[in-house]
């Protein structure tokens, strides 16, 4: 029987090949009918027999290309109109602008991949194939509607056999806006500093059959294009023996440069290293695929499936067990960030590398340093002009090319936690390349601020997060702007995001990095500009940190009175909570546990170890750890001796036997920091858990001279590796666990006293470092000591949970702040609460860290102006 339906896709279903995948679709299963963009998605009118009308709808849902989010599919019986074929329909260009969302880029496709390396096909080795299921999206795109026209592809027309390519809906490169080849796309170049031994001699390039030709530019570099499969491929030999030889190449990716050499090559990492001025923060690799992973890792089919990700992120992988890797990667470290090729020119640097080795009879899978193309907390270097100068120091050579990036993207990176009894989760690490700037639901919180226990209808105690709620009527589709005017939240000062809120939807910025210098703020500028230009956003409301010294909050502050709008200032470790809350869409109250490094508190204390009730609106401060002093300030985060000198002073351990080695270390600073806490000169007072692993990592002489931030809490869950068994071997497990106890005690208010800025409980970690020089005392291993420590936290997460459940009956707890990107932190409390009866929710599309202050932001603000309109 020949049935209609009008159907109607969702989500990211424009500019990613989705009309050509129906159609195609359409005639495999003998629909007759049209598809078109809509404002709001993607429209189909399909007719055909009731059977493969279904299989239809399925292969919609389950097969859609890869660059495509597929987010619902509206089904309506309709009237036959007796279509003989079927068409791909063109639509308003303007209506369909207004909501149009951007894929993100994508990896090249094995499909592209195969056409690279196969000889008899025309883009043979061509640097820049690329299809509509992959390649370069936001990175390029200048402005909507997404076209060749609005792209940095706009200087390279099309040739006659790519523009038929482009304009044949039943071809793979139907519409593909980046599409090209040799004869008319992009090109790679090899640029190079003649005083540089390693670089080309008089000898490189030659003219010629097979040869190119170089240029002397202004800057004094030499520079040779590849306009041909034969000079193209001489440049990556080029650059692939630089990488043999020792050198440091910079290579341009989708986003920016990398800087790029022999991951087993300590002498080459060691020059990269002091090039970027990165001290000990270990650098990120790239393999060819999962298998090669496995020579130096532990993979996993989850972590193989993440690595394998269109958005091809790093993956934090546990090292192998015996592997030795070069000194310097990733020194003393559980972890290996890996990544898989993700553009040609990646895949064929590794490629040919791996060739060369092979000849030179290195046995070992290729592995190539893939780190950013900056130095230390500047920027990622994304023209080639600004490469040669800032990167030159570094690199000997920068293979560039003339495709303009438009937007500057970092590499995401994830790792792929226990969740417990769910199963295993992705947790992201930094949200960038790949991820962003597909937007997140803001689900539309109650209105009702009241603590309420969850609804019968709430998550299971083990999943990790509910569904989102549906959009109400009042604020859902095209229109919502006029119901809730564009909010823009403009995030945190470290890991800094920015959020943009259209209607429904957050849209959250990539990973800029930490706003410490003037550049890093620019780029942060640079980048909002561009997501106002791209989405046509004209900022209404404004949300930031109630910090008063963080840039982007003194930036909101100003912007709000110059343009006379409202502007909502949030307390940081709410917004980690409220992160939590939006991403999941959970209603009434939650256990909100925010553990960190820095938040300014609502008494103006440093905090950073906070249990909050908690709902999208609003907050209490129900316990947090018990301040202790910071001598110095941030003086202590980079040198966590003088904040274990604090600690110390605060639990009065100072006379304890194990503090002499805290103190002989200190030398002379150990006077001064005693001065300043009994002063109260630059000493604030802080209940940060961030500030108290640093304590503990210093006290253990696991990590006194942090050379990047957390280092010393990243070194010190790094030890926990040393240790075979939970208790370190013990025999007396409940001994231990009650020696190393946090401490529970009544807190004390004052006349003064609110429920936001002072807690009911207080945590005290005194017996825990107590226990800690104890064992240290008596000879125990720093390995079981850590893991102890550890161990303390997780319980302390537990009762906490177990607390608010007893006074305010609340069974949903929410993790959030850098704290969780501890593995053992965040896979044992999730475990631990699980195992307590408890629905747990965590961050899911964004990290725990700052990156997702700006959302929370975001969360909080939207609603708020909510209890504002219902009031």
């Amino acid at each position: 029987m020949i049935e209609a339906l009008d159907i109607h896709v969702t989500g990211i279903v424009q500019g990613v090949g989705f009309r050509p995948f129906v159609y195609r679709m359409a005639k495999k299963y003998l629909i007759n009918g049209w598809v078109l963009n809509a404002a709001d998605g993607v429209n189909i009118h399909a007719e055909g027999e009731s059977r493969l009308l279904d299989e239809f709808v399925i292969e919609l849902s389950e097969n859609a290309p890869a660059a495509a989010q597929v987010k619902e599919i509206e089904l309506k019986e309709v009237p036959l109109q007796d279509f003989d074929s079927f068409e791909i329909r063109f639509s308003d260009d303007a209506a369909v602008q207004e909501t149009t969302l951007v894929s993100a880029d994508l990896a090249t496709c094995d499909d592209c991949a195969a056409e690279l390396f196969n000889p008899n096909d025309r883009r043979f080795r061509y640097p820049f194939i690329n299809c509509t299921n992959c390649g370069p999206r936001f990175t390029i795109i200048d402005a909507l509607p997404y076209d060749r026209a609005s792209t940095s592809m706009k200087d390279f027309p099309m040739c006659e056999r790519c523009a038929a390519e482009y304009a044949d809906p039943l071809d793979r490169r139907f519409h593909a806006q980046p599409d090209a080849c040799f004869e008319c796309g992009p090109h790679l170049s090899l640029a190079w500093r003649p005083d540089c031994e390693a670089t080309p001699g008089e000898d490189f390039p030659t003219r010629g059959a097979g040869g190119v030709s170089s240029d002397e530019l202004p800057d004094g570099w030499r520079i040779a294009w590849g306009k041909t499969r034969e000079t193209s491929d001489a440049l990556i030999a080029r650059a692939v023996e630089l990488l043999c030889a020792g050198q440091v190449v910079a290579v341009k990716g989708l986003g920016g440069f990398h800087l790029v050499c022999d991951a087993r090559n300590a002498e080459a990492i060691a020059r990269l290293r002091e090039g970027k001025r990165r001290g000990g923060k270990p650098f990120a690799v790239m393999m060819a695929n999962a298998e090669a992973a496995r020579s130096v890792c532990e993979v996993t089919p989850e972590e193989e499936k993440a690595l394998s990700d269109p958005a091809r992120p790093i993956v934090l992988l546990k090292k192998r067990q015996g592997v030795a890797l070069a000194a310097g990667l990733a020194d003393k470290l559980l972890e290996l960030g890996v990544m898989l090729p993700a553009t040609p020119v990646q895949l064929l640097l590794l490629h040919d590398f791996a060739r060369a080795l092979e000849q030179m009879g290195v046995p070992e899978p290729p592995m190539l340093v893939m780190t950013s193309g900056n130095i230390h907390d500047e920027p990622i270097v994304t023209d080639d002009v600004e490469a040669r100068g800032k990167l030159g120091g570094i690199a000997c050579a920068v293979l560039g090319n003339d495709r303009a990036i438009l937007s500057r993207y970092d590499d995401s990176v994830v790792r792929i936690i226990s969740a417990g009894s769910a199963g295993s989760a992705v947790q992201m690490i930094r949200r960038a390349r790949g991820f962003a700037p597909v937007p997140l639901k803001l689900a539309r919180a109650s209105a009702n601020p009241e603590a309420a226990a969850v609804p019968e209808d709430a998550a299971a105690p083990e999943a990790i997060g509910a569904a989102c709620h549906e959009d109400s009527p009042e604020t859902a589709g095209p229109d919502a702007e006029a119901v809730a005017p564009v909010l823009f939240a403009a995030g945190s000062e470290q890991k800094s995001t920015f959020a943009f809120v259209r209607g429904s939807e957050a849209f959250v910025s990539q990973h800029v990095g930490d706003l410490e210098n003037a550049e890093a703020f620019d780029a942060w500028l640079d980048a909002k500009s561009r997501f106002e230009k791209l989405f046509e956003l004209r900022v209404a409301r404004l949300a930031c940190d109630a910090h008063p010294e963080y840039l982007a909050s003194k930036w909101a502050r100003e912007q709000a009175r110059k343009l006379n709008i409202p502007l909502v200032e949030v307390q940081h470790h709410h917004a980690h909570i409220a992160s939590v809350i939006g991403e999941n869409g959970l209603s009434g109250a939650v256990c909100g546990i925010a553990f960190d490094g820095t938040g300014f508190g609502a008494d103006g204390s440093i905090w950073g170890g906070e249990v909050l009730l908690a709902n999208a609106q609003a907050y209490e401060r129900f316990a947090n750890f018990a301040y202790v002093p910071m001598p110095g300030g941030a003086a202590c985060v980079k040198n966590p001796l003088r904040m274990a000198y604090g600690v110390l002073w605060e639990f009065d351990l100072l006379e304890h036997p194990a503090a002499k080695r805290v103190l002989g270390a200190l030398g002379e600073q150990a006077d001064l920091c005693d001065q300043m806490i009994e002063r109260g000169l630059n000493t604030p007072m802080t209940s940060s858990v961030g500030r108290l692993f640093d304590a503990a990592s210093a006290i253990l002489g696991i990590c006194e001279h942090p050379t990047y931030e957390s280092e010393a809490a990243v070194l010190l869950e790094a030890a926990l590796g040393l240790v075979a068994s939970p208790d370190g071997g013990s025999t007396d497990e409940a001994g231990v666990n009650s020696r190393y106890s946090i401490a529970i005690t009544k807190n004390t208010a004052t006349p003064k006293s609110t429920a936001q800025d002072t807690s009911v409980l207080l945590f005290d970690a005194a017996p825990t470092f107590k226990a800690l020089l104890d064992d240290m005392q008596a000879g125990i291993p720093a390995a079981t000591i850590a893991r102890r420590f550890h161990s303390a936290f997780v319980e302390a997460i537990v009762n906490a949970a177990k607390l608010a459940y007893s006074v305010y009956g609340v069974s949903t707890v929410a993790l959030s702040g850098g704290v969780f990107m501890n593995r053992f932190i965040i896979e044992h409390a999730l475990a631990a609460l699980q195992d307590e009866g408890f629905t747990v929710a965590v961050n899911r599309e964004l990290p725990p860290n700052d990156g997702c202050i700006s959302y929370g932001q975001a969360v909080i603000a939207c609603a708020q102006d909510e209890i504002t309109r219902n009031e």
